[in-house]
């Protein structure tokens, strides 16, 4: 890995694959894994309705949302509402999903790592609409401590 500035002209949006995504996903690399480093980054953005397959990863996943509304679900949970300023954390192995809302677009910074033999994503089966559509948890509104110190 060397020092430089990778511009934004250099790496043109791609359609994510419909093998992997229902509905329409756009996706912006912002770094893929160089030695030593085996973190890849991804600016993802899914349409209204547009979601990912269930899917692992090897050594978890972070989402931070950018803009809009999403849902996430691990397996056996129950799904979440995403906002701006969220940030999932996915641990290793788990079976889960995630996408833009049925009613609007959501966009997330995905980071993964690929494991020492490796391995990254496993891709699964397409995520049902009776999934999808389940009503999502409200999500609990809290403050970090800094700010409710201050108020």
């Amino acid at each position: 890995m060397r020092s430089r500035i990778v511009r934004a002209g250099s790496r043109p949006t791609k359609q994510a694959a419909a093998g992997s995504f229902t509905g329409i996903v756009w996706q912006d690399e912002v770094f893929a894994p160089e030695a030593p480093s085996r973190v890849r980054a991804t600016r993802v953005t899914f349409t209204p309705g547009a979601r990912t397959n269930w899917h692992t990863h090897a050594v978890g996943q972070i989402l931070y949302v950018l803009a809009g509304v999403g849902r996430y679900q691990m397996e056996g949970e129950a799904v979440e509402v995403l906002l701006p300023g969220d940030t999932v954390i996915i641990p290793p192995q788990a079976r889960h999903w995630h996408g833009g809302a049925p009613d609007h677009l959501m966009t997330h910074l995905a980071i993964s790592e690929t494991g020492a033999a490796g391995e990254a994503t496993t891709w699964l089966e397409p995520v049902s609409d009776t999934d999808y559509l389940k009503t999502p948890a409200k999500p609990a509104l809290t403050m970090s401590p800094a700010i409710s110190d201050s108020a």
